[in-house]
């Protein structure tokens, strides 16, 4: 029905237009009715077989045509849903993207706060055991060094006694006094 009316349409804008063409005509001719009504007649009979033996390829054709215009536009629409949807997650991973990377900083932070937290504890320990270690060798050196002047003194008090000894002894009591050692020895 609906091409019915189409081809009516078209087929009274043609003859206008027609008419018009031939009424501008400038020739000697007059304008024949005879004539354009045969060749109207012609048209229609063209048309009408055109119609009847193509007419169903034709709507059928575009009908299917039709159909799938719509369902490439069914498909469209559902793809743009799809891409909207989509859309719509990218741009939800966008806005929590800022969060996450908060997140992740504030992480990072934590994380460096507690490995400064160790290195420090760290280096606090072995400063303390370098110091400990530093106090015992110089209490050490400090044992050693007592040790060496108490050698060195013991050493110049054993010579200075040895000294005064030999200036005080003469050969008399020097025979005495080996006489009480070996006596002392004798006797134990």
């Amino acid at each position: 029905m609906r091409t019915v009316k189409i081809c009516s349409i078209a087929f009274a804008a043609l003859c206008a237009f027609a008419t018009c063409a031939l009424a501008a005509d400038t020739g000697e001719h007059e304008f024949s009715w005879s004539n354009t009504a045969f060749r109207v007649i012609n048209l229609a009979t063209f048309l009408g077989l055109c119609w009847y033996f193509f007419g169903k390829k034709v709507t059928a054709l575009l009908r299917g045509r039709s159909a799938g215009i719509a369902g490439e536009i069914s498909d469209l629409e559902q793809k743009k849903a799809e891409a909207e949807q989509k859309l719509a997650e990218v741009e939800k991973r966008i806005a929590t993207l800022e969060d996450e990377r908060k997140a992740l900083i504030a992480e990072y932070v934590s994380q460096g706060e507690a490995l400064k937290s160790a290195i420090l504890a760290k280096a606090e320990d072995e400063a303390k055991a370098v110091s400990a270690r530093a106090q015992t060798a110089l209490e050490n050196e400090i044992r050693a060094a007592v040790q060496e002047i108490r050698a060195e003194l013991a050493e110049k008090i054993a010579g200075a006694a040895e000294e005064l000894v030999l200036r005080k002894l003469d050969a008399v009591e020097h025979a005495r006094l080996i006489d009480n050692y070996l006596a002392k020895v004798a006797f134990h």
